[in-house]
């Protein structure tokens, strides 16, 4: 008999309890195409037609999203490709609580219409008090895009040469600025601006004054630039982009601007990312006077960018909840990396894999502290380990002809599954 002809239907494979359950969780389209490329498997004799079943389940995917949970490995906190801040047990929770209906834009007790994320506004009130006024849109730019638009549109924003920066994948701040027609009117040069650079720029189409913080390099050496509570002084509104998301200072990044100290110095606005250094989800945030961040909330576009009601409960869990793991990456002290890292390495050799604890250097990335190392220890493999662990999503840095698996981003109860990575690869 033609072995073709004794491949079972579909129709029947897909009556087989654990693809049943299957479909439950990945779909019927994601499990009938897994079970197609068995059925085909068989026909071409590589599997007997009695094991398409067997076949079909060994080859399901975990879960029904191509995006991938990796181990971040790299000894970059904040690793833009690796999606930046992970989110705290807490954030998650909350999002899952969150998928549902939700009283995200509803009064259980009167029955009416009520403020939108009103639970995170006040959480980012308790952590900003020196902030009258708060708004979230869905990422920083946003924030920046909808300040700029609201309250310079046609007319004119003064900003230092030295910050008109570029991040990545080519997104020039100039150009984003610019879209939203608005004028900038550069002063000082790339490495030195003056408060009278400033002063003399002022006119009656200056719409406010804007201060970015350069989060992805340091200009050194015979530099100058003009703090925030100098430009509050000149009379005029001062939007103060910090960026990476510090609502408060952060003792382990002492240079790093944080909001509360960009208000108190005089700052009419400060946007900043939900996620990076605050180690919550993607999001923009608005906080200062509160007559300027109304008039943000009722423009129109606004609506454009508004947050959905998963980042609102992350947002909010982040900002109540319990320290993020971002926070505890940065906090981790050499002492204890360096035990976890000679404990890993000595299973490793004892299993026969050459393998030596190192230390070495992590940074921040995601745009926060330029130029700010982190001392770290890792665990150091022959480089030839970095594809296939990464096939087994661990992903860690190739240097100096080592690949080097960086422990201060890897939480302590995942060392187990690093080791066991490491040896299957």
């Amino acid at each position: 008999m033609d072995q073709r002809r004794k491949v079972p239907r579909t129709d029947a494979v897909l009556t087989d309890p654990r693809l049943v359950s299957a479909m439950a969780v990945l779909g019927r389209a994601t499990v009938k195409g897994v079970v197609a490329g068995s059925q085909e498997r068989a026909r071409r004799g590589e599997i007997a037609p009695e094991s398409v079943a067997d076949a079909a389940v060994a080859a399901l995917p975990r879960r029904a999203t191509t995006l991938t949970p990796v181990i971040n490995a790299t000894g970059v906190v904040l690793h833009t490709n690796l999606g930046r801040a992970p989110l705290s047990g807490a954030a998650v929770e909350a999002i899952s609580a969150a998928a549902g209906h939700t009283d995200v834009e509803f009064d259980l007790v009167t029955g009416h219409r009520a403020r939108r994320g009103r639970g995170t506004l006040e959480a980012l009130a308790a952590a900003v008090p020196d902030a009258e006024a708060m708004h979230v849109v869905n990422n920083g730019a946003a924030a920046l895009v909808l300040a700029a638009t609201a309250l310079a549109g046609g007319r004119e924003i003064v900003v230092s040469r030295g910050e008109l920066i570029e991040i990545g994948d080519g997104f020039r701040l100039p150009d984003l600025m610019q879209s939203t027609g608005a004028r900038l009117r550069e002063v000082g040069t790339t490495n030195r601006a003056a408060l009278d650079d400033y002063e003399c720029a002022i006119g009656p189409e200056t719409a406010f004054l804007l201060k970015v913080h350069p989060s992805n390099f340091v200009v050194r050496g015979f530099t100058s630039a003009v703090a925030t509570r100098e430009l509050a002084r000149l009379g005029v509104p001062v939007v103060v982009d910090i960026g990476s998301g510090l609502l408060t200072s952060e003792p382990s990044l002492p240079d790093e601007p944080d909001a509360t100290t960009a208000l108190r110095d005089g700052a009419a606005l400060v946007t900043a990312s939900g996620d990076k250094l605050l180690g919550g989800p993607q999001a923009g945030l608005l906080l200062g006077r509160a007559d300027i961040v109304e008039r943000l909330r009722r423009h129109p576009l606004a609506r454009a960018l508004r947050v959905d009601k998963l980042t609102l409960a992350a947002l909010e869990a982040t900002l109540r909840g319990p320290e993020s793991p971002t926070r505890r990456a940065l906090r981790r002290v050499p002492g204890e990396l360096r035990e976890r890292a000679e404990t890993l390495a000595k299973r490793l050799v004892e299993a026969g894999i050459a393998a030596e604890a190192v230390p070495t250097a992590a940074v921040v990335g995601g745009g926060g502290a330029p130029g700010v190392e982190l001392p770290s220890w890792a665990v150091a493999l022959t480089a030839g380990l970095a594809e296939p662990l990464r096939a087994k999503a661990v992903v860690g840095r190739v240097e100096r002809g080592r690949l080097l698996l960086d422990l201060r981003c890897v939480p302590p109860d995942r060392d187990g599954e690093v080791y066991a990575a490491v040896r299957e690869a």
